[in-house]
C-alpha cells in the first residue's frame, strides 16, 4: 500500500464500509476540509448532478487518494502504518 498526502479537493474513495451512512467501499467523495491537523478530514459525497448527500469526518485510513494522471518519478511507495 502506498502512502500519499490527502490535501484539500482531492477526489478520494472510501476503503471501508459505512453502513449507517449507507456509504460503501469504493464510494468517490471529494475532501472539503482538513480536521485536527490532518488526522481527518472533511468528505462530501455528492450523486452524479452535484447534490450532495452525504458530508462526514473520516480518518485517512478510511479513505484513498485517486490519481487521474500517471504518479510522479519522486513518489516513493511505503507502507501504511494502521
Amino acid at each position: 500500500m502506498t502512502v500519499n498526502p490527502i490535501n484539500l479537493l482531492d477526489v478520494v474513495a472510501l476503503t471501508v464500509d459505512l453502513p449507517d451512512y449507507n456509504l460503501w467501499r469504493g464510494q468517490v467523495g471529494t475532501v472539503v476540509e482538513t480536521l485536527a491537523n490532518g488526522q481527518a478530514f472533511e468528505v462530501e459525497f455528492s450523486d452524479r448532478d452535484g447534490r450532495t448527500f452525504e458530508s462526514l469526518g473520516l480518518r485517512p485510513e478510511e479513505i484513498m487518494v485517486l490519481h487521474f494522471e500517471p504518479a510522479s518519478p519522486d513518489l516513493k511507495p511505503e507502507m501504511a502504518r494502521v
